[in-house]
């Protein structure tokens, strides 16, 4: 996309205001300053490694830490690093070491531009449920209590432990590992809706750690497993030929010991009829999709109603599933409730095509 002549890519950047109608909208766009400069930056990142600042890696779900001058990571679009103004001490070390490029400039302020746009399409996707919230759990008391998407930055070999799973406690590498399903979603205290990718991203985890060291002692705790989509099902069962051990039935309780740091959980299993206590490792929640904390602020400058779990509403679910009720605003993907990477490109193909009629019709 960064390379298309057609496309042009406005990072960095915030919709501040819309007007207009259907075929004539006008967008007014502010792009906050870098305090580098684009068409000099080439990404070398010489600046880096001289900034004495480090703060924690939102990229890396705060496992490791980041300098006040960055990227998020090494496959950013565009590959240019910017300045985090509010922990900048404005030593200038990055001005020293970027040396001849001459790509640094604290004067910086933010620009408005106003667009003419035909069409809108809205796809902000979701943030992830902190689990906080649920004392059960335990996460933020224990250390090797973790989410999903730590598991998959430790996981990742670009990762802030180059691919090796180790215990944030003792950095040592965990035998056995309990996955908890349905944390923040299916809960009349958070949100009631399921998630509906949750069960496929645990067994995918799960899956993979069997594979890479197949003594492991891996248990899901689980609600359902649902495996909608084609091909699921059949991954579900081979999780289970493979030794996963799954049981039905939400823990109530996950406590620490204090001497070894692992987790004792204590749940009903369903299936038996009565309540066990199983000791892992390492504990995994599987949190829940939920809106982006701007939603509320983005529906309101495109005039698009939410349903009752936060997400963008559409203007019908079967006639017109892509279109908002504003006309020439369309969803795609997770903006609109939780979906998994088919449908959301189902659905981006689809608001992509509803916003090019739009363009092509001479009417507007």
């Amino acid at each position: 996309a960064a390379r298309h002549p057609k496309i042009k890519l406005l990072t960095y950047s915030e919709v501040k205001r819309v007007e207009g109608f259907i075929g004539n909208f006008k967008v007014l766009l502010e792009q906050k300053p870098r305090y580098v400069i684009t068409d000099r930056c080439n990404g070398c990142g010489l600046c880096a490694p001289k900034c004495p600042i480090e703060v924690p890696n939102e990229f890396e779900e705060g496992i490791s830490p980041r300098k006040a001058i960055y990227i998020q990571h090494s496959q950013s679009v565009p590959l240019i690093y910017t300045i985090d103004i509010d922990n900048c001490i404005k030593c200038y070390k990055c001005v020293d070491a970027c040396g001849k490029l001459d790509a640094i400039d604290f004067s910086q302020q933010p620009q408005q531009t106003w667009l003419d746009v035909g069409s809108i399409v809205t796809a902000t996707g979701f943030d992830s449920f902190d689990p906080t919230p649920i004392p059960e759990y335990g996460y933020g008391r224990y250390d090797n209590v973790i989410t999903t998407l730590e598991l998959e930055r430790l996981n990742n070999s670009a990762g802030p432990t180059a691919g090796r799973i180790t215990r944030p406690s003792d950095g040592k590498m965990p035998h056995s590992v309990a996955f908890v399903q349905c944390v923040g979603s299916r809960d009349e205290r958070f949100n009631l809706y399921c998630s509906g990718f949750c069960c496929m991203y645990t067994i995918k985890n799960a899956v993979q750690w069997k594979q890479t060291y197949p003594d492991a002692d891996i248990t899901i705790f689980y609600m359902d497993i649902r495996t909608p989509a084609k091909g699921y099902e059949e991954f579900y069962r081979r999780a289970r030929e493979m030794g996963i051990r799954f049981i039905q039935g939400r823990p109530s309780l996950i406590a620490e010991d204090s001497k070894t740091g692992n987790l004792l959980i204590q749940a009903e299993d369903i299936g038996l009829g009565q309540v066990i206590e199983l000791e892992a490792e390492l504990v995994v929640l599987s949190t829940a999709a939920v809106p982006r904390a701007d939603t509320e602020k983005v529906g309101s400058l495109l005039n698009i109603s939410r349903s009752p779990g936060g997400f963008f509403m559409e203007y019908h679910p079967k006639l017109r599933p892509v279109d908002s009720p504003t006309d020439g605003v369309f969803l795609a993907g997770a903006a609109q409730g939780p979906k998994d990477i088919p449908a959301s490109v189902a659905q981006g193909s689809s608001a992509a095509a509803r916003a090019a009629r739009i363009l092509s019709s001479p009417t507007w």
